[in-house]
């Protein structure tokens, strides 16, 4: 009775050891834990009904996109309306009759100034008028006395050739005076007064503003010098300095957006009228300017302003920014496989507009994506993976 009672009490022990050794080694073990963990797809993520609530899901869209560039530009004066104007005589200014920012009309007196050179001018047309009317009483002499068969006609003819001459200097003194600003209706006046005056004018030679006065009262000015600069300010040029990098497919009739500072809110519309052949080659910039219209002259040169290059438009799909989830330098979207399962891939990514990314590559026509909250998607992703880690 004894030897059965120990032979059934060994045999219970042997039971309940071989019991234990199987939940040691079972699926619940350390190393049935780890081997789990391997299979699962770390960038996969089952979304329960809180975590769904946070997120939006959709498929990418379509939209008209083009490349932009935005760069600071200026306001300038159109240089195919600008004049410079300067002194045809060397003399002194003795009178200013314009100030800086007055809208001038053509032929308006702007200064005038004493000048030696126009008194020589003047002295020398005389000269010619007096050469003239000798050369002219000398062949009516000649005439008479032909007539009377005093002298020949080669004498006449000798007269006549020095009075032609006397003529052609006259005139080429007359144009000299109009070259150096004289008016024609004052030089009729010496002509017939023989007054010499060494007072010359300077005029306006085109309508405009006045934009700058480089002379003062008693100044000496050369024939070189420029005195006064007026512009056309009815239209003005929009000027960017692009960079190189951004410039290559810049050309003319590229659609531009500008906003002026000065009038926050106010797109200007316009294209391209000039793409600079040469790169600047200290800034490496290209210049390049729009015309604008400036009816009431509201836009004034050195104001500063904003300007958006815009390439042509085309239709391209793009996915939200809000979407896009960056790791390791790269960019994924979620997308899903199931109700609610989702996986993060990579994907190709362009430029941006407006809030979205154009889509390259990645993604198969049908699929949807997590299109809002794939942040905080992530962030439960990368939590659950590190607990896993753990564990």
């Amino acid at each position: 009775m004894i030897r059965f009672f120990l032979f059934t009490s060994l045999l219970a022990s042997l039971l309940l050891t071989a019991g234990c050794s199987k939940k040691v080694s079972g699926a619940g073990t350390p190393e049935a834990g780890k081997t789990a963990a391997a299979v699962a797809n770390p960038l996969e993520i089952d979304v329960d009904s809180g975590l769904m609530q946070r997120i939006r899901i959709g498929e990418p869209g379509w939209a008209e996109v083009g490349a932009s560039i935005s760069v600071a530009g200026r306001v300038d004066v159109d240089a195919t309306r600008i004049t410079r104007i300067g002194s045809p005589v060397t003399g002194r200014i003795t009178s200013l009759e314009v100030q800086e920012g007055e809208q001038v009309r053509r032929g308006q007196l702007l200064a005038l100034l004493n000048s030696t050179g126009l008194s020589n001018a003047q002295l020398e047309m005389l000269k010619a008028v007096s050469q003239k009317s000798v050369a002219q009483r000398a062949v009516e002499r000649a005439q008479i006395l032909v007539k009377a068969d005093v002298i020949g006609s080669a004498e006449l003819q000798r007269r006549e050739a020095e009075l032609a001459q006397a003529t052609a200097e006259l005139d080429a003194a007359k144009d000299e005076l109009e070259l150096l600003g004289m008016p024609e209706a004052d030089i009729a006046v010496l002509e017939k007064t023989r007054a010499i005056k060494s007072v010359a004018r300077i005029t306006a030679t085109q309508d405009g503003t006045l934009l700058q006065r480089k002379v003062a009262l008693g100044q000496v000015i050369q024939p070189a010098d420029t005195v006064f600069e007026i512009a056309d300010l009815s239209s003005v040029w929009l000027v960017a300095d692009v960079p190189e990098q951004e410039a290559g497919r810049l050309a003319r009739g590229y659609t531009v957006e500008a906003e002026v500072g000065a009038f926050p809110g106010r797109i200007i519309h316009g294209k391209l009228s000039f793409v600079s052949a040469t790169v600047d080659p200290e800034t490496r910039t290209v210049r390049v300017h729009m015309e604008l219209p400036n009816p009431g002259y509201r836009y004034k040169p050195a104001m500063l302003a904003t300007m958006t290059l815009k390439d042509q438009r085309e239709r391209k799909q793009v996915v939200p920014g809000t979407a896009v989830v960056r790791e390791q330098d790269v960019n994924h979207v979620f997308v899903q496989l199931d109700n609610d399962t989702f996986v993060l891939r990579p994907v190709t990514l362009g430029d941006e507009f407006g809030g979205n990314r154009v889509l390259l590559d990645g993604l198969r026509p049908g699929e949807k994506i997590v299109t809002e909250g794939a942040f905080h998607l992530n962030n439960e992703r990368r939590r659950r993976a590190i607990r896993g880690d753990e564990s």
